[in-house]
């Protein structure tokens, strides 16, 4: 009988022991490099910031918002064949859910997807702002324009639905006690607008190729910080 108790304290103080404390929320922000792929056969780049906020309902399963705000160019109005060429300073709010690799994987026992753990991919919905300053009108043969010259059709302002999809790693970073206060975020998101706005063209598919969801990438570098109620997670995410 003794040995039946034993066995059984042993198993329950293993179980618990397994077991790890971890912050539900999660905020930061970063900065990186946008680049079109739109309508224009440029797909130039351009600079943007993002602030996120996230609700985490285990280590690895989390939804948040995030908002972003900066340029996304294309084109090239000396290059271009039809001499167009757009700067868009946006602004976006998207919801974002993401799934983590150390959900999936029995990180705890291999050093590898340990490392890793913090992989995930993601997927959301948001709108978009578009703020464009175009080459509306389109020179003849000799660079001259006048009041006969082709003005391409668009929207200058506008706002469109979005879905970004994301894929990306965190890197955990313990504080004094051993627990993960600080992140590292490496992401790459790819954002499908529902629209013509992005570029600010909206010619008729007779004219010219369009008619193609406008896409924006946006590679990012971050820190977050990690705060707020306590979670009990099944899976050590505590750095001893």
């Amino acid at each position: 009988m003794k040995t039946i108790f034993t066995a059984i304290f042993l198993s329950l103080s293993l179980s618990v022991f397994a077991q790890s404390n971890f912050y539900k929320i999660s905020v930061g922000g970063g900065a990186g490099i946008t680049q079109s792929f739109a309508d224009l056969k440029k797909h130039d780049f351009g600079l943007a910031g993002y602030v996120t906020a996230d609700y985490m309902f285990t280590p690895f399963i989390s939804l948040g918002l995030e908002a972003q705000a900066g340029q996304i160019n294309g084109g090239d109005k000396q290059t271009d064949p039809n001499h167009r060429q757009f700067i868009n300073t946006y602004k976006s709010v998207t919801a974002n859910g993401k799934l983590y690799l150390g959900a999936l994987t029995d990180y705890e026992h291999n050093g590898f997807l340990s490392a890793i753990k913090g992989l995930y991919a993601g997927a959301g919905l948001g709108l978009i702002q578009n703020k464009v300053s175009n080459v509306r009108i389109k020179p003849y043969e000799d660079g001259t324009t006048d009041a006969n010259s082709y003005v391409f059709p668009g929207e200058n302002q506008s706002k469109e639905i979005t879905v970004p999809l994301n894929l990306g790693i965190n890197f955990y970073l313990a504080d004094q006690n051993g627990v993960y206060r600080y992140v590292l975020n490496f992401n790459y998101q790819a954002n499908i607008t529902l629209g013509e706005g992005l570029d600010g063209y909206d010619d008729s598919t007779v004219r010219l190729v369009n008619g193609k969801p406008d896409i924006y990438t946006y590679f990012s570098i971050g820190i977050r910080y990690n705060l707020g109620p306590i979670g009990l997670s099944k899976k050590t995410f505590r750095q001893y």
